[in-house]
Order: structure tokens, then C-alpha cells, then sequence
């Protein structure tokens, strides 16, 4: 089955084709740290961070680049608000979103880069722009990108320049309403930290020029992915296309934005006071339970926020777990259970496959649930054994099995260390239990099971110890 993608720019669902098969380059946008992270940056992790798991899942080798903005007009404004250096609130904030990530289980990028971190590449990437005629520089040391010279621009978001609306609040020597600035020439009474040389005149870099930098930096002028969240549509990946493109760059071949996150049925907004922030949840709700509610819509569908969405949460992943424990008690002296791995059923692959169509993956999973205690109320060992990997097989991948080792538990070769202790420790059950009926040649069989699986028995005393060999 081939992956599809929809892809904001073509706006349809388009075969997933890598440009090196069997490898895959993401680009993500990540966040400003002028602030704490609320629900909207967790759910735009998590969605590629999903991608990414599936990506891995079905044989390919990913590599995934998530910037932060730590030099930006509004991390300067926080900072002179606080009282503290603009580089110490970004890099308070840049643990913070690092530390919200960690806790729901989203994989560290393959590169994290920092904005101030690639300047040098920014500054060539302006030169280029200028000698090809799509950029000019002010008398005060700016550099803007000239929007009506780009005959292509708009056409990630479809739109024609007239049309659009005015970009950044005009400036001395800005010749049209929608370009926008590449340089920021410094200006009186910001941080002279916050300034770099450059033939222009000391200034620091535009917003958008930052993430074309970056993205090419790491993943070369034509990468497979480049993701963000659907508020970054426009101007922001608008304005990366253009400049990328008129520069001579390929750019990205697919683009994929998620959908945001409301607030009982309304948009969440600072400005309406109603942000949800990742301290607030973890408040709320188990880690585990967040990551659930935040993979339950689709990844381009609103997700509405509403007290007991965790709680809600909390109770589907119980069905989960309880049948996991059921499967792995019952099925502890099942001899063929060691021997396989967790899977995933084939609708769960199709519903993946489908543009991440979380919500029919997930009914899927629970289905599943209920096949495998069905299969357990009738002693269908086999169909309970299937159910078992599959569920496995299915958490895994979405990272929500509750004896994941990100939830505090230590994983051992696919199961994790609890299952598998539940499997180990019936055999040797049933070993003692040979041994003291005499029947050594079934406690020997048993035994050889046991080290096939790569088990180290110890016998003590009072009991067996067991151990990965």
C-alpha cells in the first residue's frame, strides 16, 4: 500500500514519493520561544511526529528538521517586558517546549537548529535573491523580497497579490505593501546582541528567510516534506516559497499543514484569553492521556478542547490496558508468543496509508480490543494471540501502549518489560511446577523455551530470577 498525502499547495491527496526511495527529509516548523507552549504547538508536534513513526514503521530511514525562532521581533519585545536578555527568555522557553515534547513522547528532530545559529546562510541566500533581481536593499540597511516581481507568488495558498492581504507594517523605502523584509536593519534602543554584520549594515534576519535557510541547510535545495501548522500557511510558507523558488531552489515537493486547536467550539486566541497551555494539561491529565486526545482528529480537522477530553482520554486507554493485561496473564504459558512480534492489522496500515486517518486507525485499534477479549471469553488462544500482537503492533506505532518505556516503564525487544515478565514468569511457573511433579523432561522442554527466547533462568532458594541473556 503507497502512503498519500494531501498537499496544501496542489490542494489534493497525492502519492507519497520520496526523492531517494527509502528515505525521507521533513522539514518542520517549530516554534518562536517568545513564550510557554500551550496545546497548539503540542498538537502540531505530535502530528509529525506521527508521520515520522509511520514513515519508520513501513521501512523507511527518516530525517526530520524542527527550527526554533529565538531571534524575532516579539521574543525582543517579551524580553524588554521581563527585564531579562532576549537570548535567556528564548532559551528559558526553547527548554520548555523541549520538556512538554519530551513528556507526550515526541521524538527529538534529527537536527534542532537555532535561528541565530545560520546566518551566514541567510546572508547568502539574500545575495542570491538580489542578483537575481527579486530583492533590494533600503537606504537604512534592509533587504526586502519584491513580491510583485515573482510572477508565482501566491500559489501555495492560491491567491493573487491584489487579493492578499498587506504584509508587514510599511517601512522607509519599502516599495510595495506586500513584500517583505529578508534584513531588519538594527534600530535604535534594541540590544546591539540582537545585530549582525553584514554588507547591509548590522541587522538581523527576517522571519521567513530564517526557514528557507535552515530548511536547505540540512536537507538540501529539494527535500520531500516540509510541515507546519495551518496558521504558518500564509504569509509565512508563502513567503518561504517564493523566496526559495525565485533564489533557484526546488524547495519542498510536498507541503502538509494540521489544522488548529479550539476552545469549546471556539478559536483559541490570546486575545480572547482562552490558551490552554501544556502546564495546564499536564495538570489535568496523565502524559499518556494527553498524547491520546491530541492524536484523536484527524491531523487537517479542528481540535476542540472542552473539560473531560483527558478524562475521556484516560478511559479508552484503560480498555486498552486492561485488555493487554488480560492477554498477557492468560496467554503466559501460550509457547508461540515469544516466538512473534507485534504487527498491525492491514485496515490499520490502510487507514494510515490514507492521509494519517488517525480517527479510522484508532477505531481499528479498538476493535481489535474487542475482538481479542472476545477471542479470550471463548479460549480462541489463537485469536487471542493474534489480537495481542496487533494491539501491541498498533500502540507501538502511535506510541499510546501504556507500558510504553516513555511512560515509565523499561521496553525490552518489542514487549515491554512488564508483558514480558507477565510471559517469562508464567513459564517458570510452569517449570516449578514440572520439576515438583518429576516431570523433568517437560521442565526441560520448557527450560530450553525459555533460553530460545534469549531468557537467563537463575534459581535461587526461595525462587526463579530471570533475566534478557
Amino acid at each position: 500500500m503507497t502512503l498519500s498525502l494531501y498537499d496544501s499547495k496542489s490542494q489534493a491527496l497525492r502519492a507519497f514519493q520520496p526523492i531517494t526511495a527509502g528515505q525521507v527529509g521533513i522539514y518542520v516548523c517549530g516554534p518562536t520561544v517568545q513564550g510557554a507552549p500551550h496545546v497548539g504547538h503540542l498538537r502540531s508536534a505530535l502530528v509529525y511526529d506521527i508521520l515520522r513513526r509511520w514513515l519508520e514503521a513501513t521501512g523507511n530511514k527518516v530525517t526530520l528538521v524542527r527550527n526554533v525562532t529565538d531571534i524575532d521581533d516579539k521574543v525582543l519585545e517579551n524580553a524588554k517586558a521581563d527585564g531579562v536578555d532576549w537570548w535567556a527568555l528564548a532559551y528559558h522557553f526553547e527548554q520548555e517546549f523541549n520538556e512538554a515534547y519530551r513528556k507526550i513522547g515526541i521524538q527529538a528532530p534529527t537536527y534542532e537548529p537555532r535561528a541565530t545559529g545560520a546566518i551566514p546562510e541567510m546572508l547568502e541566500l539574500i545575495d542570491r535573491l538580489i542578483e537575481r533581481g527579486y530583492a533590494y536593499a533600503t537606504d537604512d540597511g534592509s533587504v526586502y523580497f519584491e513580491s510583485a516581481k515573482w510572477a508565482s507568488y501566491g500559489e501555495l495558498t492560491n491567491q493573487k497579490l491584489d487579493d492578499m492581504e498587506a504584509g508587514e507594517a510599511s517601512e522607509t523605502g519599502k516599495r510595495n505593501a506586500h513584500d517583505f523584509a529578508l534584513w531588519k536593519a538594527a534600530k535604535a534602543g534594541e540590544p546591539s546582541s540582537a545585530a549582525w554584520d553584514s554588507k547591509f549594515g548590522r541587522g538581523r534576519p527576517g522571519w521567513h528567510i530564517e526557514c528557507s535557510a535552515m530548511s536547505t541547510k540540512y536537507l538540501g535545495t529539494n527535500f520531500d516534506i516540509h510541515g507546519g501548522g495551518l496558521d504558518l500557511r500564509f504569509p509565512h510558507h508563502e513567503n518561504e516559497l517564493a523566496q526559495s523558488s525565485a533564489a533557484g531552489d526546488a524547495f519542498a515537493n510536498y507541503w502538509i499543514h494540521n489544522a488548529l486547536v479550539n476552545v469549546n467550539g471556539q478559536k483559541m486566541s490570546k486575545s480572547l484569553g482562552n490558551s490552554i497551555y501544556a502546564s495546564e494539561l499536564f495538570a489535568k491529565g496523565s502524559a499518556i492521556a494527553i498524547r491520546y486526545y491530541l492524536a484523536s482528529a484527524h491531523y487537517r480537522s479542528t481540535l476542540d478542547y472542552h473539560e473531560g477530553v483527558l478524562d475521556e482520554a484516560a478511559t479508552a486507554l484503560a480498555r486498552i490496558e486492561t485488555f493487554l493485561k488480560r492477554a498477557l496473564r492468560d496467554l503466559a504459558t501460550d509457547p508461540k508468543l515469544i516466538t512473534l512480534v507485534p504487527n498491525f492489522p492491514a485496515k490499520f496500515a490502510e487507514a494510515m496509508n490514507d492521509d494519517l486517518n488517525l480517527p479510522i486507525a484508532m477505531g481499528v485499534l479498538h476493535d481489535t480490543v474487542r475482538e481479542g477479549n472476545a477471542a479470550l471469553d471463548a479460549k480462541d488462544i489463537d485469536g487471542a494471540r493474534s489480537a495481542l500482537l496487533a494491539v501491541l503492533g498498533m500502540t507501538n506505532v502511535l506510541l499510546i501502549n501504556p507500558f510504553a518505556a516513555v511512560w515509565g516503564n523499561a521496553g525490552e525487544n518489542h514487549l515491554t518489560h512488564q508483558a514480558l515478565d507477565v510471559l517469562v514468569r508464567g513459564l517458570i511457573e510452569q517449570r516449578n511446577a514440572a520439576r515438583a511433579a518429576k516431570d523433568f523432561a517437560k521442565a526441560d522442554e520448557l527450560r530450553d523455551l525459555i533460553a530460545a527466547a534469549g531468557i537467563k533462568l537463575e534459581d535461587a532458594a526461595d525462587q526463579t530470577h530471570w533475566s534478557v541473556d
